[in-house]
């Protein structure tokens, strides 16, 4: 029997773990896997190949803190150990990030890049910059080998609305990745269907997004995006 693949997982918050990993498991087929969470839930796991910022923090400053992490330890990401762990790390942002600035997050960066936010549609003008920013923060120009950028618009969110409420009449406009704010649809929905951001509430419907997820890849950009990117990444089965 062949060794699962081993999936690393940098994000803003444990939600987005849910929803990526319902992606995961339509895309890799029957082959078995491990998702960890490195940031911010399992950020210790790893011993000596985990960041070393001793931040276990979410939203995107987490992600932030983490990407530094290992610049300062490996000078850039490419260099860094925990692809002896791992076979795929995945580096989440959701596009609405572009629209922030540093001091929202109480930080300081001398690059200045953000916000780097583009009128939408498209949905790339604003994730293209976004997914530079990100590799920035890593020591990159360019997408690492075994690395995978996800960069949901506006938010994980919208993918969650598009997986479980297609009806939606805000799902029914054109530009729907362009919507400010898709969190907001999941409370709009009736009492019955409604779903809260919390862990518990997605993973009650993380099956339900994995069997979504060939339209959702096929509807929204950047889950086609993603999905080719992680295929792509897939190491050779044995």
């Amino acid at each position: 029997m062949s060794e699962p693949l081993r999936i690393a997982l940098v994000a803003e918050g444990e939600t987005d773990k849910v929803v990526v990993g319902a992606a995961i498991a339509a895309l890799v087929g029957d082959r078995s896997y491990v998702l960890r969470l490195l940031q911010p839930e399992d950020s210790l796991a790893l011993g000596p190949v985990a960041p070393f910022t001793g931040l276990k923090s979410g939203g995107w400053g987490g992600v932030y803190h983490w990407c530094h992490g290992v610049v300062q330890r490996s000078g850039q990401l490419r260099e860094d150990a925990l692809f002896m762990a791992y076979d795929i790390l995945i580096l989440h942002l959701d596009a609405d990030v572009a629209g922030k600035k540093y001091s929202d997050c109480s930080l300081v960066d001398p690059a200045n890049d953000l916000p780097c936010e583009e009128s939408c549609p498209p949905p790339a003008a604003t994730t293209d910059k976004l997914r530079q920013v990100l590799l920035r923060w890593c020591g990159e120009t360019a997408v690492p080998p075994q690395t995978v950028l996800c960069t949901p618009s506006k938010s994980t969110e919208a993918w969650m609305v598009a997986a479980l409420f297609p009806q939606d009449v805000e799902m029914q406009r054109k530009g729907w990745e362009c919507h400010p704010n898709p969190e907001g649809r999941l409370s709009a929905q009736p009492l019955a269907a409604r779903i809260r951001k919390s862990k518990a509430d997605y993973q009650s419907k993380q099956q339900d997004i994995t069997a979504a997820w060939g339209r959702l890849r096929n509807d929204l950009s950047e889950a086609g995006r993603f999905s080719a990117d992680f295929v792509n990444a897939l190491p050779a089965s044995p």
